[in-house]
């Protein structure tokens, strides 16, 4: 039976070109964060990569906490879609204040400074913007196929900015001045964009009734207040061990972009040249991109995202594996043709991944007969923010441990197989891992045998 449709072609548009604001929030610090602070404001790479690491303590609160608040707000507005605005202007705020660190202050009132900055855009704004914005997905449709192409079209969009906020920094921060003017300059020109690209794509759709999304007589009171509690929802996901899966798999590709992110130390350390980085970024997020154009057709093609997104990994991780071959033959082409072909396989799970986490919602629902849909995409948020505060942790501690001198003209031989670890061995490990995960992911068919047990 053809399923009814939601949304037109433009509702889809508006809405991935969110991720423009997510994106460019979350690739300028990923890949430029520790080399302002380091090179900079001349911070310790490893003292950072701790203060990062707590800070993400924090975040494991609000992620679930946000997701519930999501759960319980009716507004005229909506559920998710204030909490998309509102977080967003915070994000915006605390961002230009990480990029504002005076120059004249001590270093201890500099890492205190970061450390409260840094932990208020990821445990509060970002958070409450980004939960929110991949909980639209469940609210604006109940069609597979068109939760499929939101994913797909707002993560185009995603490593469209991605490719943008890579290519474009260094030389936009030397353009306006260079140091800690220019880097405070570029922040506030991020951020003035990604506020006007967060409120076009919360205007651009409407979140269905509540009469209109199954399930919610069991969810709300007839004064229309959640009958659950936040301990109640966090058993509730805990019970459910796709959820756990999926925050998994979003943990570890963000510590795999956090690694790759590093590769402004590798291209300059290791092949010599700094502005390879925009050529990499490219070969990386362009075949991404493309990928994710052709998605939803291979979903539908397939039956399902099971054997897409475990055979995209599988060639993701073997070609991973020949992008280090190509690295210590020393042939920058191959390295660059094997990113390509990774980004190619990986681009499914990336495109129908926040599809995934409305069928594990679904799952909540026909297990415990509860809506928890804001609650259940904090582990897009939660998976986003830890796994990538892991990785920019990592990243600060493998570089102390390897030895980086900040600004020196040549690295010692420690540091620079420290960062042929980081850029190439531990993202192919990570893809390995995700692939293992994603052979037990088969939520979809559990849906299915629950859906068919039940019209038994």
């Amino acid at each position: 039976m053809e399923e009814k449709k939601y949304l037109k072609w433009y509702n889809k548009i508006g809405y991935g070109s969110g991720d423009i604001a997510g994106s460019g929030v979350y690739n300028f610090l990923a890949a430029f964060v520790m080399i302002y602070l380091t090179n900079t404001i001349g911070l310790n790479p490893g003292i950072i990569g701790t203060l990062m690491m707590l800070s993400k303590l924090c975040d494991g609160i609000s992620d679930v906490f946000f997701g519930a608040m999501i759960d319980k707000t009716r507004s005229r507005l909506g559920r998710a879609r204030p909490w998309m605005l509102f977080g967003f202007i915070g994000c915006a705020i605390t961002m230009v204040l990480i990029y504002a660190i005076p120059t004249s202050w001590g270093q201890t009132a500099q890492y205190i400074y970061f450390f409260i900055t840094y932990t208020l855009l990821n445990a509060v704004f970002y958070t409450a913007n980004n939960v929110a914005y991949g909980t639209l997905t469940a609210l604006i449709t109940k069609n597979g196929n068109e939760r499929v192409q939101m994913g797909s079209i707002r993560f185009m969009f995603s490593y469209g900015t991605s490719i943008v906020v890579q290519a474009v920094t260094i030389g936009a921060v030397e353009f306006f001045g260079g140091g800690a003017v220019g880097w405070r300059t570029v922040a506030i020109v991020y951020a003035i964009i990604g506020l006007i690209s967060n409120t076009i794509s919360a205007f651009s759709v409407k979140e269905l009734s509540d009469e209109e999304l199954d399930g919610e007589e069991n969810t709300v009171d007839e004064n229309g207040k959640v009958k659950y509690s936040l301990k109640d929802a966090a058993k509730m996901l805990l019970h459910n061990k796709y959820y756990i899966m999926i925050c998994s798999v979003y943990i570890l590709q963000q510590i795999y972009s956090a690694m790759i992110n590093s590769g402004i130390y590798f291209m300059t350390y290791v092949l010599g040249d700094a502005s390879l980085l925009g050529t990499f970024s490219v070969a990386i997020n362009l075949p991404m991109i493309l990928g994710l154009l052709i998605t939803p057709f291979l979903v539908k093609k397939m039956n399902g995202m099971y054997k897409l997104n475990l055979s995209g990994y599988l060639l993701g991780t073997v070609s991973r594996g020949l992008v280090i071959v190509g690295a210590y033959l020393g042939s920058v082409p191959m390295m660059l043709v094997f990113s390509a072909i990774a980004s190619i396989g990986m681009s499914p799970l990336q495109g129908d991944l926040t599809a995934l986490i409305a069928s594990a919602s679904e799952y909540t629902y026909l297990t415990q007969n509860k809506r928890l849909d804001g609650t259940m995409f904090s582990c897009s948020s939660f998976g986003t923010k830890l796994g990538g505060g892991i990785g920019t942790a990592m990243s600060g501690w493998l570089l102390a441990a390897g030895g980086y001198v900040a600004d020196a003209a040549v690295q010692s031989a420690s540091c620079i197989n420290m960062l042929h670890c980081m850029y190439l061995w531990i993202p192919m490990i990570i893809n390995f891992v995700i692939m293992l995960i994603l052979s037990r992911l088969k939520v979809e068919k559990a849906n299915e045998e629950l859906v068919a047990a039940k019209n038994a």
